[in-house]
């Protein structure tokens, strides 16, 4: 499996990707899935991928030499939409090529892509591209997309990460999500590949491998955890039975409330009758020596 996050803000683009794939439970891979296009001073593109990794191989190499009937390639797309169509036409090609004799092997034509990046004369832009082809973009109401273990390191950045987020916040951001699906999921695993691209640059800004030495990732790992202990424990205990004078951390009131839905027993059924406690070793050796 795996967890991707890609960020499009104002200042710029974050992209997050791990590193774990798995044949089986004896079987576990590491294969990197994050590609970069890129083309210093005129175009930077990256691409996460999630799902069946021969196809996700197999769309990476054939992007990079693809040229359509208009003559436009990754490396001349006019604009970013235009790159993420021919990532698309790829996709469909891989499908048309392999979908039906891995369907006769029971296995699904499986993957997701984030795809985003900057070419010259336009803005940061960021698609999600489905295994159909089609693809949505990011907006400031969606700043962000994630593909494969998305759920356990959504909140965090629901909660955190905004159009007007700096680069380095978001980066730290997405980092905490990912330590939180590590610890949730075992198919997501180091090491990770974090990239950070400012706005304008046209090339990449900044790019790290992190592996279980890395001492930042160390200290996210640690003070994350720290600081949610102290957040919990900080939070009072709710309110049982609460009187009605009673204002704060009311869970329950004395006066309402609700009932659970019982289930009631068949007829004839009589209650079990009360067992004696269990004796402990040491007092069924003193009462043997009575």
């Amino acid at each position: 499996m795996t967890y991707c996050v890609g960020m499009r803000l104002d200042a710029g683009l974050v992209f997050l990707s791990d590193s774990r794939t798995n044949a089986g439970v004896d079987q576990v891979g590491t294969f990197r899935k994050m590609s970069v296009f890129e083309m210093p001073g005129e175009r930077m593109m990256v691409m996460m991928t999630s799902g069946n990794l021969s196809i996700s191989q197999s769309i990476r190499q054939l992007v990079s030499e693809h040229v359509d009937a208009d003559g436009h390639s990754l490396w001349n797309a006019p604009n970013m939409y235009e790159a993420a169509r021919i990532l698309g036409d790829a996709v469909r090609q891989v499908h048309a090529r392999d979908a039906e004799s891995l369907a006769a092997f029971g296995i699904e034509f499986n993957v997701s892509i984030i795809f985003g990046g900057q070419i010259k004369g336009e803005r940061c832009r960021l698609f999600q591209i489905y295994s159909a082809g089609n693809f949505i973009e990011s907006h400031d109401e969606n700043t962000y997309f994630q593909i494969g273990e998305a759920k356990y390191g959504k909140p965090i950045i629901d909660r955190v990460v905004t159009p007007a987020t700096r680069l380095d916040d978001a980066a730290k951001c997405a980092l905490i999500s990912m330590d939180s699906t590590l610890r949730s999921n075992v198919s997501v695993g180091l090491p990770l590949d974090l990239l950070v691209y400012e706005t304008d640059r046209l090339a990449v800004t900044h790019f790290v491998t992190i592996d279980e030495r890395n001492q930042y990732f160390q200290m996210i790992r640690n003070t994350w955890g720290d600081q949610l202990k102290r957040v919990f424990e900080g939070l009072d205990n709710p309110v049982w039975n609460a009187a009605p004078e009673t204002t704060g951390n009311v869970l329950h009131s004395a006066s309402g409330g609700g009932k659970p839905v019982r289930v009631a027993a068949p007829a004839g059924i009589a209650p079990a009758p009360s067992t004696a406690p269990l004796q402990t070793l040491a007092q069924q050796f003193s009462n043997s020596q009575q």
